[in-house]
């Protein structure tokens, strides 16, 4: 049996390495920055109070994992079947939705603000449906292994809200 191959987008095994490899990069590197700025021993975090229904502390890199995976695998994917200036495009919007996740960190940990972490999540949110909608255009693989990191931010975005809302004081 012969397997067909995909002659629309040839490119090398190398290339192909290539793109995973530095969309794999950009995702840590992102995941770092962002992971520099977690403090949540501080006295701050342990008076905020809570919602019941957040998920536990290791949850978080439990989900988290997974989600920077799917993102590293949509952008090495996108990236080999956009072409041109939308592939500019693309890469642009990747790399505002990187700095946006991980600047949610930074705004609610070492600022200690849940309000202007709930303005960067809703942000990140909005640089999601950005970003699939402009993968969708040219890969639908990729899109839609954005949409469980979607998701997850904007699930993201209600416990922000919530706990803005819980600890008006603590900003």
């Amino acid at each position: 049996m012969r397997i067909a191959r995909d002659t629309t987008h040839p490119t090398s095994r190398s290339e192909q390495v290539r793109r995973y490899a530095v969309s794999a990069i950009a995702v840590a590197a992102a995941a770092a920055a962002g992971a520099r700025a977690v403090e949540p021993n501080t006295e701050w975090y342990r008076h905020l109070r809570l919602p019941a229904w957040q998920p536990p502390p290791w949850a978080f890199g439990a989900v988290w994992t997974p989600l920077y995976a799917s993102l590293a695998f949509a952008g090495g994917h996108a990236s080999g079947h956009i072409q041109g200036r939308d592939r500019q495009r693309f890469l642009a919007s990747l790399g505002t939705n990187l700095a946006l996740n991980a600047g949610w960190n930074w705004l609610f940990f070492r600022l200690r603000n849940p309000w202007a972490a709930l303005v960067g999540t809703v942000l990140l949110d909005v640089s999601n449906v950005q970003l699939i909608r402009r993968t969708m255009r040219s890969d639908r693989t990729a899109a839609r292994a954005l949409w469980p990191y979607a998701a997850w931010c904007l699930f993201a975005t209600g416990l922000n809200a919530s706990i803005a809302h819980r600890n008006p004081s603590r900003a």
